[in-house]
């Protein structure tokens, strides 16, 4: 108590707000948002790690979320009831919004076409008469990822990756994503060049160097498989299940269709009210957002701008009672473990965060 009542009256301000939410009642940190290495994460993470994570923390809940499959719900919510740590499950994809067509949604350049999710599975299998609709998100998926690997073996020559070997290698089911090629090109460019043969090699392919892997990762897959780069498949419909297939199979499978949230600075995002009555409309039962990444920017005037969108977001759901699911992704190195919801410009929504937490997280 000495300790706390120290930090409530220190001259730092973020000390004083940290305390203030440690000092709460029941207040632990949680994360509805992590993927694991069944598609990427980060630090590697499978799903036991993430439920061994949320214990040793103490979270309040955890989520896993993985692209495409579900091929690790069982093992998560197996360790996270051994664990008791109270959690809920889901499936992270793209998908065709027909009404949307001419509007950027939540990913970014790409007009009709959204991240979206299902959360709260209970399990890795699939009912019978979905369980070609699954196979289906999963191949699909993998079959863009090989194209991106082919597109981008003609401009690294050198490192050419060999796509089967990469996916046996790197996660347990072979799901295959861009984040996981873009370390397996780093690590086969470091086996091959040294110094600053290393350096001159990504230089010549990509313009640029740098010595962080993380950093060098981003560059690898911003300059080759995104918008402008060899390796990028521009986004066709029928590629993808419309949003109203998606939540169709959601809620086959007995889960809720889960609207993710970018910034609200697209113009399919900034109408909140016309957004979600379209997601209302097809079934949405709850959203998930990155707190992390709608204060944080680079200048002022952009982090105050992300926080004005959050905060008319928020109400937004809070006056409709959908669920709020706050985390992290951890689907790249240096996301954050769980949010620091001290902040200001997080601790005014805790408790919708917390209602959210608690209305999913079984």
């Amino acid at each position: 108590m000495e300790e706390l009542a120290r930090e409530l009256d220190c001259l730092d301000s973020a000390v004083r707000s940290r305390s203030l939410v440690e000092s709460m009642p029941g207040l632990r940190p949680f994360n509805m948002h992590c993927h694991t290495f069944y598609s990427y994460n980060g630090y590697g993470y499978s799903p036991t790690h993430i439920a061994a994570l949320a214990a040793k923390l103490g979270w309040r809940s955890a989520g896993l979320v993985d692209f495409d499959v579900l091929d690790g719900v069982d093992e998560f919510l197996n360790a996270c009831a051994a664990l008791r740590v109270p959690a809920a499950a889901g499936m992270e994809t793209r998908v065709y919004v027909p009404e949307l067509a001419d509007s950027e949604i939540n990913s970014p350049g790409e007009p009709g076409i959204a991240y979206h999710l299902g959360m709260r599975f209970r399990s890795s299998r699939v009912p019978a008469e979905w369980k070609s609709f699954a196979a289906d998100l999963k191949a699909k998926a993998n079959a863009r990822t090989r194209q991106v690997v082919e597109k981008v073996n003609t401009v690294l020559p050198e490192i050419a990756l060999d796509f089967d070997a990469e996916a046996e290698a790197r996660t347990p089911a072979g799901n295959v994503t861009e984040r996981h090629i873009c370390s397996a090109y780093r690590e086969m460019a470091e086996k091959r060049f040294s110094g600053t043969e290393l350096e001159e090699f990504w230089t010549g392919k990509i313009g640029e160097f740098s010595a962080d892997a993380v950093k060098l990762e981003g560059k690898i897959r911003s300059k080759l498989m995104k918008q402008g780069g060899v390796g990028y498949i521009a986004p066709k419909p029928e590629n993808f299940p419309t949003l109203e297939e998606m939540n169709a199979f959601v809620r086959g499978c007995g889960a809720i269709p889960t609207v993710a949230w970018l910034n609200g600075l697209s113009a399919g995002e900034n109408d909140v009210d016309a957004l979600l009555d379209l997601h209302q409309k097809y079934g949405a039962g709850a959203v998930t957002l990155i707190p992390d990444r709608n204060w944080r920017a680079a200048d002022e005037a952009k982090s105050a701008k992300l926080v004005a969108e959050l905060d008319r977001f928020v109400a937004a759901c809070a006056a409709r009672n959908l669920p709020l699911l706050a985390g992290t992704e951890m689907n790249a190195p240096g996301q954050l473990l769980n949010d620091d919801f001290s902040i200001p410009q997080l601790i005014k929504h805790l408790d919708v965060f917390c209602a959210g937490v608690d209305a999913f997280a079984k």
